[in-house]
């Protein structure tokens, strides 16, 4: 009985920190976000920074109090030369709502602020939607192959959008983050799938090809992220809890092959097939190592 009165206490002890430090950082970052539209680009350009700073502050002491009042201990090989001043496609396997945290305490301050394409219903979340806009996460309106057989005249059109949207970019490096599988890791979901990687799901490689097509040469490096949990896939409850003892963490930095980056994934088939390719190359090796990580940190 006390270990579990233990856990609810440290849970909702954590739970209110972290809700505390999101008031104290969203407060500021929504009411600039209220101005940014109003003033000119060189002045939106510096509020642009000022509330990147603010996420990484509110990062920095979500990160802190994860370590320290949690006392989840995030172990990581790789990742030397990563630039803060850079522009990356940052890929990871994708097994809990915990990975985020962990990414972000990670690459905090080591490369600029993990960003992510979101569907563009997400803008009208109450507060995070905004929240998001004024941190400038491209939002994008997917179409469906039904969807564009019925008006193939929006074909293109998502992508022309996603392309407006990076603009912005090339003033100020940016990391994408891109969740390859597109859904969580499950046992029932690897059977159904019959993947046949150990530790992934399948890639869903027209996810990553949008992105490279709409970013095209302004991504210098593929960073690829594999996070393992020892003591199995946990729950954001456990993390608040105390259960997330420890997390190793691989990071293997790649140049993105040129000739990926300009193709046209949708309509040519040819280079579906290399994209595709080259894709489960990059997941077999990550199956391999997260393998390797399961049984020792230290490989």
């Amino acid at each position: 009985m006390l270990p579990i009165l233990a856990e609810l206490f440290r849970a909702g002890l954590s739970s209110v920190a972290i809700a505390l430090n999101t008031v104290l950082h969203a407060t500021p970052l929504l009411l600039l976000a209220l101005c940014k539209p109003l003033v000119w680009p060189a002045l939106r350009r510096r509020i642009t920074r000022v509330l990147n700073a603010l996420a990484h502050g509110w990062i920095a002491v979500n990160s802190w109090l994860i370590e320290h009042l949690v006392g989840t201990r995030i172990h990581v090989q790789g990742g030397e030369g990563l630039q803060r001043n850079g522009w990356y496609l940052v890929v990871c396997n994708h097994q809990s709502w915990v990975d985020i945290p962990v990414l972000q305490q990670v690459f905090n301050t080591r490369i600029p602020l993990l960003k992510f394409f979101l569907k563009r219903q997400l803008i009208w979340v109450p507060v995070l939607g905004l929240a998001w806009w004024a941190l400038d996460f491209p939002f994008m309106r997917r179409y469906s192959r039904a969807q564009l057989e019925k008006h193939p005249e929006w074909r293109g059109k998502d992508l022309e959008a996603t392309q407006r949207a990076c603009e912005k970019f090339r003033d100020l490096p940016v990391s994408i983050m891109n969740f390859v599988e597109g859904t969580r890791f499950t046992a029932a979901k690897h059977a159904q799938q019959n993947s046949p990687y150990r530790h992934l799901l399948l890639p869903r490689a027209g996810g990553t090809a949008f992105v490279l097509q709409a970013m095209g040469s302004m991504l210098q490096a593929l960073v690829d992220v594999s996070v393992v949990y020892p003591a199995g896939r946990p729950t954001l409850y456990g993390l608040l809890a105390g259960r997330v003892r420890e997390v190793r963490v691989h990071i293997r930095t790649s140049p993105i092959p040129a000739e990926l980056l300009t193709g046209d994934y949708q309509n040519d088939a040819a280079f579906r097939a290399r994209f595709q390719d080259w894709l489960n190359g990059i997941w077999q090796e990550k199956d391999a190592r997260m393998q390797e990580l399961q049984q020792d940190p230290a490989t």
